[in-house]
């Protein structure tokens, strides 16, 4: 973990309530996918954890949703704005699991941390699949940007007006792949296990006190004891899985 200080470079609307902001600063300690950082703002008792969309250089870039208070506040900074982050928290991916055809699953904000991750798994010559969710058309981003990765990318859309009608796992059947990793809300992780065949990687959402182990509020259970979100987590494998049922 390491605290320092990010200029925003880039505040740019991707829809009507998702936002790309681009920073410069020290990214040295933002060494895997899967990871996050957590953003202090003025007037604010507890950081916001955002995910790692991509890192190019010193150049770091969140995706996030405005959905209360904080994040509105997020969309209003103007470029030049200085903040105060907290960098490479939480455990991310193992990109040595792969195999030559992984398969990348990513629903609504759980789609930005699946674009460096798709980056990183084309380089090292994988031939990635990405299946990206969304509510409906309006919601959509990104696509052209995994794409251009060089990823064969499903949409799906719950309400069917692009891509496949529903959700994520109804675009896995018939899909060939080695393994799979995935990010996005609890329902569809559930889902996605239930779903998805073979070992995977699965990135969970949880509300966070201090974001590095700390305080203890985002534990959950595993097979071999409670695990922090934050630290140990955000990515648990599969194998490793115990739901709150």
């Amino acid at each position: 973990m390491k605290q320092s200080y990010f200029t925003v470079v880039e505040n740019t609307p991707l829809t009507d309530t998702v936002v790309r902001m681009r920073l410069r600063g020290d990214t040295s300690a933002i060494t895997r996918p899967g990871q996050f950082v957590n953003i202090r703002l003025e007037g604010r008792f507890l950081r916001r954890p955002i995910s790692v969309c991509d890192v190019e250089g010193d150049v770091l870039t969140l995706i996030y949703k405005v959905v209360g208070g904080g994040t509105e506040q997020m969309r209003q900074m103007p470029v030049g704005t200085q903040l105060d982050l907290l960098t490479g928290l939480g455990n991310g991916y193992d990109l040595t699991e792969a195999g030559p055809n992984p398969l990348v699953i990513g629903g609504g904000v759980g789609v930005p941390p699946m674009y460096w991750l798709t980056k990183q798994l084309v380089a090292a010559g994988c031939k990635v699949t990405a299946v990206l969710g969304f509510n409906n058309g309006s919601e959509i981003f990104y696509v052209d940007e995994f794409r251009a990765l060089g990823a064969e990318v499903i949409v799906a859309t719950v309400d069917g007006s692009v891509g496949v009608k529903g959700f994520v796992t109804n675009a896995l059947a018939g899909l060939d792949y080695s393994y799979f990793y995935t990010c996005g809300p609890e329902p569809m992780l559930k889902a996605v296990y239930r779903a998805a065949e073979g070992e995977g990687q699965l990135s969970f959402e949880k509300r966070m006190g201090c974001g590095f182990g700390a305080c203890m509020g985002c534990s959950c259970r595993t097979i071999t004891g409670n695990k922090r979100i934050c630290k140990e987590g955000p990515v648990l494998r599969k194998e490793e899985i115990q739901w709150d049922d």
